[in-house]
């Protein structure tokens, strides 16, 4: 089977919610339809984050269920996670811890976390409003390896050109 791997990547708050929604359920439609196998790779640090897990989930169920997985990859063992452990695996479809990124420092651990799924990735989808911070310098990343990249944000797509 073949297996394309998306991950996503966005501030940690976001504007225009709805519009960004559509944006991406449309993508993701795209990817079900299109694709032999699709594994999404997520994170669980923002608003972006929840948004696209909640999109893939409803896509999912809606529209195609049987071609994809929703992969919530954590940079290490959180107490969250081990307090809730049973709901994430009910919400995920699996959920993976870092290697890598857990061995880290836990202030590099998140851009450790989040370049490995870059490296997996075939496609980053990101919402990149501002120059700065951990998903802009994620998605540089992405560009360096000569990732598809596309920028659900719409006018800030120059850098990722």
């Amino acid at each position: 089977m073949n297996t394309y791997t998306v991950c996503f990547f966005g501030h940690r708050e976001i504007y225009n919610l709805f519009e960004l929604e559509e944006k991406l359920e449309e993508h993701i439609r795209s990817l079900l339809e299109n694709k032999e196998y699709v594994e999404f790779l997520v994170g669980r640090n923002g608003e972006f984050d929840q948004l696209v897990s909640s999109t893939v989930r409803r896509v999912k169920r809606d529209y195609r269920d049987d071609n994809s997985a929703l992969v919530l990859v954590l940079p290490y063992l959180s107490a969250e996670y081990e307090k809730n452990e049973e709901a994430f695996q009910e919400y995920y479809d699996e959920v993976e811890i870092c290697q890598s990124s857990s061995a880290a420092h836990f202030k590099a651990a998140m851009q450790i976390r989040n370049r490995e799924m870059v490296d997996r990735a075939d496609l980053v989808l990101c919402c990149i409003e501002r120059k700065s911070g951990g998903a802009y310098q994620t998605v540089l990343y992405a560009k360096k390896q000569n990732k598809q990249i596309i920028n659900l944000a719409g006018g800030m797509t120059t850098f990722c050109e």
